[in-house]
C-alpha cells in the first residue's frame, strides 16, 4: 500500500486520499458579506435599467418592425401577382 492514507475506503481509493489533510474545525469556504445579497441589488435596478434599455432601442426595433413588415407584404404581394400572371 502508499503509505498512511485513508483505510476506512476502498482500496484503489488509498492512494487518492493520501494527499487529503484534515481540518479541525477550520473554515476554509465562506460567503463574503457582499455575496450573501448578490440578487437583491439588482432587483432594486432591474425597472430602471430595463426601461433605459428599452428607450435606448426602441427606435432600432420599431424601424427594424416595420421593415420586416414591409418587405412581407410586398413579398406576398408581388407572389400573388405572379400567381396570377400564369392563369389561363
Amino acid at each position: 500500500m502508499a503509505g498512511p492514507g485513508r483505510h476506512d475506503v476502498s482500496s484503489h481509493m488509498v492512494k487518492w486520499w493520501k494527499g487529503y489533510r484534515h481540518n479541525d474545525g477550520q473554515v476554509t469556504r465562506h460567503l463574503s458579506p457582499f455575496e450573501q445579497a448578490a440578487i437583491v441589488p439588482w432587483f432594486r435596478t432591474f425597472p430602471k435599467r430595463a426601461y433605459d434599455k428599452f428607450t435606448d432601442a426602441a427606435v432600432y426595433w420599431g424601424l427594424t418592425g416595420i421593415a420586416v413588415i414591409g418587405v412581407t407584404v410586398l413579398a406576398d404581394e408581388a407572389d400573388a401577382a405572379e400567381d396570377r400572371t400564369h392563369r389561363y
